[in-house]
């Protein structure tokens, strides 16, 4: 490469993370089409794509509210003409900022927030870093505008020689990450459409999302190759409405729910294990009955959502895991009550007859079975007019909206009696394990092996090469399950799959490609002390990326 070292940039690259942290761009506003006129400016400025204006342009995401779009930048090598593709990934948008109190407006002005945070009561290790220079503070700086620009940078890096690059980069800057991913979501199909028009072989999919420290104290700079899944188990509960003064005439839901908490937050028994490597436990993501007032009744049914990490789990295997779970819990429950009902009728000099509660737990798609056995094929046009329904009601999310699905089937059901009944959420993140058995991954595995190897010795940083990125990301949508019998699973087990919630999942299985997480560094991500250490992600990361880069298409 002709002129100037890749590490020289690093101006350039702050430059740019300041020109995008400075548009707010908060999940699921009209900030994420702002920032992605900004970004798609900035790089329209490139002499290259002043060349080549049609390799630069938007793409609209589907059936938008809001009208929002991704960016998409082709860059093609002329050294000579190859299909040798990587594929970058970045998001654009961010989480809030009311976190930040009286200094919201500072927020998206890093030099500015860092005076006005010097007058607030730190945390030490804020503080601290605060103090040292060596960090910069902003909402979306770390999060990932930083990442954005390292890409942006680099792809302007690599123009300036282009007829000495051979092959081809694809930037995809991405909106909703921080919520429901379907920026990413509407890429994924893009990018095989690319193939067949032009050709492209992808061999790997690069993130610059951040990179944290793995626990207090932790020195060590991370590069992950592969990421970890997300799925979201949930049980909707059904237990025996009663009046509260005679409470053993029912069953209450949440303390069946209560006991599948005790039993599941937080259990290492459920985490997931892969290549060395353990997933975090998982944990409540909500908890609640549905009972929609105040009254001397209990509730009759009750939610439990948790997420769960995967490394090697499949979806089907989680069902099944958490249906025998579900059971258990149920009997424990129904056990300890008949234990506390004879205890009271000894104190009441009452005479004890066993509690009538059968413990029962059951997948969705075997409701969907029980209510079809009973109603026939009307089910299906019933189902159909129900979800097109609840899906103009903008009030609801898609959480809300599956509850209420699962709500509906089950009222549909003769059978009311108490049930467990186990489905997914959405969202659903596959996780991606880079085990080097394919040759696609054992290229990956050896490109950033040795850009570590030859970055490492400039720096003063232990660099560490993971299997997973611990984090929810966009990249999880770069393959997906290929087992159909799995995949099926997945989606009769998620009330209202392709009406309120749906994946590309065979434009997923089709791109299939493994995933490498190379980030900006810095700490407390989603919070107002949000910050970068400004060596390593301005110099380090840009340098493993670009050496990863040139030896994945060498």
């Amino acid at each position: 490469m002709k002129g100037k070292s890749i590490t020289e940039i690093s101006n350039r690259i702050e430059e740019i993370a300041l020109d995008l942290t400075s548009q707010k761009s908060i999940a699921g506003s009209a900030g994420e089409i702002k920032i992605a006129d900004k970004l798609y400016g900035i790089m329209a400025e490139m002499d290259y794509y002043k060349k080549h204006p049609e390799n630069l342009y938007f793409v609209p995401v589907k059936n938008d509210s809001l009208g929002r779009k991704i960016v998409i930048a082709e860059m093609n090598g002329e050294m000579k003409k190859s299909a040798k593709t990587v594929v970058l990934i970045g998001h654009i948008d961010t989480v809030g900022i009311s976190d930040y109190g009286s200094l919201q407006e500072y927020a998206i002005q890093p030099y500015e927030l860092a005076k006005r945070l010097g007058d607030l009561k730190l945390p030490p290790e804020v503080r601290e870093d605060l103090e040292s220079g060596e960090y910069l503070f902003g909402r979306g700086l770390f999060d990932m505008k930083s990442g954005d620009a390292i890409s942006m940078a680099i792809m302007e890096y690599i123009s300036k020689d282009i007829e000495n690059f051979e092959g081809n980069i694809i930037f995809g800057a991405v909106c909703d990450e921080e919520n429901n991913s379907i920026g990413m979501l509407n890429f994924v199909p893009k990018l095989n459409e690319l193939k067949k028009e032009k050709g492209y072989n992808y061999l790997a999919m690069i993130d610059t999302d951040y990179m944290a420290p793995a626990y207090p104290g932790d020195l060590n700079k991370y590069v992950y190759v592969g990421t970890v899944g997300k799925i979201m188990p949930t049980f909707f509960v059904v237990g025996k409405e009663t009046h509260v003064g005679e409470p053993y005439d029912g069953i209450d839901p949440n303390q069946i729910v209560a006991q599948l908490t005790k039993r599941i937050n937080l259990n290492p028994e459920f985490c997931d294990f892969a290549g060395g490597e353990t997933t975090l436990p998982p944990i409540t993501l909500k908890q609640r009955d549905l009972k929609p007032e105040y009254s001397a009744q209990i509730a009759k049914t009750s939610i439990l959502l948790f997420n769960m990490a995967t490394h090697e789990m499949t979806p089907d295997q989680v069902l099944e895991k958490m249906t025998i779970v579900g059971q258990e819990c149920f009997q424990q429950v129904v056990d300890e009550l008949n234990a506390r009902y004879k205890k009271y009728c000894e104190l009441i000099g009452r005479k004890h007859k066993q509690l009538p509660w059968v413990a029962r737990t059951m997948t969705y798609d075997e409701l969907y079975a029980n209510v079809k056995n009973e109603l026939g094929d009307k089910l299906d046009g019933m189902i159909e007019d129900y979800l097109l329904g609840l899906n103009k009601d903008s009030s609801l999310d898609i959480r809300d909206k599956q509850v209420k699905m699962a709500e509906y089937l089950h009222n549909l059901w003769s059978d009311q009696n108490p049930v467990v009944i186990v489905y997914f959420s959405a969202p659903y993140y596959p996780h991606i394990y880079v085990e080097g058995k394919r040759d696609k991954e054992k290229l990956l595995i050896s490109a950033v092996t040795d850009a570590i190897a030859a970055t490492a010795p400039n720096y003063d940083y232990k660099l560490v090469q993971k299997k997973f990125l611990p984090c929810i990301s966009d990249l999880s949508y770069a393959a997906a399950p290929k087992e159909q019998a799995v995949v099926t699973k997945l989606k009769i087990n998620t009330p209202g799959y392709g009406v309120i919630y749906e994946l590309p999942i065979e434009d997923m299985q089709e791109l299939d490609l493994p995933v490498v997480n190379i980030g900006a560094f810095g700490k407390d991500a989603h919070k107002y002390t949000e910050r970068i250490e400004k060596k390593y992600t301005f110099q380090v990361t840009p340098d493993l990326v670009y050496k990863t880069i040139k030896n994945i298409l060498k």
